[in-house]
């Protein structure tokens, strides 16, 4: 019995097409954000460790590299959380009697709870 065919694929398929490029970049952010988790499990273990042990990890933590790390892990949030809102209408249909509610207003309202959530949390952390 003979194999199917099976076409031969190149290792940089992806670079081809400008939706593809942007699929793998979406895929790329979530090593982002498993090493800031990763970063924050550790920044835990330290403050169980005690003031200075905590004192010493923040402090390692204002280096430039540390900065970068959390400015590339906060773009790369930003762009998982945008493609994904927008992606969320084609994934979750929601109907209406048997009207499909419009995919502006299921990306809009989670939007709006975005904007909602981080309003709540600048509050909490400028009232200070």
């Amino acid at each position: 019995m003979r194999r199917p065919y099976q076409r031969a694929m190149s290792s940089t398929w992806w670079l081809h097409k400008r939706n593809y490029r942007l699929f793998m970049l979406r895929e790329l952010t979530s090593v982002f954000i498993a090493i800031y988790l990763v970063l924050f499990l550790v920044q835990l273990v330290r403050l169980s460790q005690g003031a200075e042990a905590y004192a010493a990890f923040l402090q390692q933590l204002t280096s430039p590299g540390w900065i970068l790390f959390h400015l590339l892990a906060f773009a790369a949030a930003l762009y998982h959380s945008i493609t994904w809102f927008n992606l969320l209408p084609q994934v979750m249909v929601v109907r209406r009697g048997e009207e499909r509610v419009p995919p502006a207003l299921i990306a809009g309202s989670n939007y709006l709870a975005w904007l909602a959530i981080s309003v709540v949390i600048v509050w909490i952390v400028l009232r200070n």
